[in-house]
């Protein structure tokens, strides 16, 4: 438990990932790998036989290492392996329990209970402010694919830097669309301003295809919900006075952990009921919605990105790693030590749904 480790210890480890490797960022920068959600969107795929459904990003999209080793290997990139905090729910543990032993003691953070993207988000940056008062925060969710991931890395650079030279605003990571996706979000960006980031003017959620082809006419960006932010900027701004209660709460419980960030088991019992009292929050539809004036975004070239929320979206993006075919027979079910093989999952889904249609 107490051995740091290497956390990008997986099978497309051996590119380099150390300090030569590394983007530069100041000493005050952390990674939070969002893993905490339930993936409910994609249980059609991640639904094993049994009856147990595995959350997304403890799955591979083809074999390989997990989604979530590939946000904790993309947060490598930009902050050393000991500011990388993954942030988990306790009802998983199943699945990340062999993560603690890849980070330094305290560094990955544990909810008691999925409460919203919201409350997580909060938990883990106030978790954070409280070993780090200084702390620039990188948000990544752990559900993400990337095919070039250089291309996006110099964005989030970019992203960090604005941040660093003005905390005022968090940073928005846009992507620029290489279709028209109706299921995606999208971010209407406006002026730039002289940190090589531009102002957003509005979002768009999820809008019908005609309405998203005209919106990459006038050049909106794939919302890919990537935030950088300096984190108590963050908490100030978006969640001090509708959460006064719930940050009482959580700071309450964080001073009465340990320096390292271990929990004694009294205070995760208080952590636990409290969480219970917790609203359930969405983070971009219920926190950054109609904030859109304190926001800013940074453009990202197209680089073959895809959140991988629904089935049809695991296929388009296996699609274009064409040309290999992936079908059920590639690969049994998953057993304890092999990640679920989304490929494989997506491959016995479009024939279960041929075979309806018969």
């Amino acid at each position: 438990m107490d051995r740091t480790g290497d956390p990008m210890q997986h099978p497309r480890s051996s590119t380099q990932t150390g300090p030569e490797a590394r983007m530069k960022t100041s000493a005050d920068v952390w990674a939070i790998v969002l893993a905490a959600g339930e993936g409910s969107r994609l249980r059609a795929l991640t639904t094993q036989r049994c009856g147990h459904c595995v959350p997304k990003q403890f799955c591979s999209l083809h074999g390989g290492p997990t989604l979530l080793d590939e946000a904790i290997l993309r947060a490598s990139k930009v902050v050393p392996a000991h500011r990388i905090c993954p942030i988990v729910a306790e009802q998983h543990s199943f699945w990340w329990k062999p993560l603690v032993n890849r980070f330094p003691p305290g560094n990955v953070i544990v909810q008691p209970a999925n409460r919203g993207t919201a409350i997580g988000i909060l938990y883990s940056v106030m978790y954070i402010l409280a070993r780090d008062p200084r702390a620039h925060v990188v948000l990544l969710p752990a559900d993400h694919f990337v095919r070039e991931e250089a291309t996006l890395q110099r964005a989030l650079q970019a992203s960090i830097e604005c941040v660093q030279r003005d905390p005022r605003s968090p940073v928005l990571l846009g992507l620029e669309p290489d279709e028209a996706e109706s299921d995606l979000g999208y971010i209407v960006p406006g002026p730039g301003d002289s940190n090589g980031s531009r102002r957003v003017q509005r979002f768009v959620e999820k809008p019908p295809p005609q309405v998203a082809t005209a919106l990459i006419a006038q050049g909106a960006l794939w919302n890919t919900f990537i935030i950088a932010a300096a984190g108590q900027a963050l908490i100030d701004a978006f969640f001090a006075e509708r959460f006064a209660m719930v940050i009482a709460q959580i700071e309450k419980f964080l001073n009465r952990t340990t320096r390292d960030g271990r929990t004694t088991p009294r205070a995760w019992s208080d952590l636990t009921s409290i969480y219970e009292t917790f609203p359930v929050v969405d983070f971009s539809r219920d926190i950054l919605a109609g904030r859109e004036a304190e926001l800013r975004v940074v453009e990202a070239s197209a680089c073959g990105w895809s959140d991988l929320g629904t089935p049809k979206r695991v296929a388009e993006t296996l699609a274009r790693l064409q040309p290999h075919h992936w079908t059920y027979e590639d690969a049994p079910e998953s057993d304890l030590h092999t990640p679920m093989n989304l490929a494989v999952q997506q491959s016995r889904y479009a024939m279960n749904a041929g075979d309806m249609h018969l």
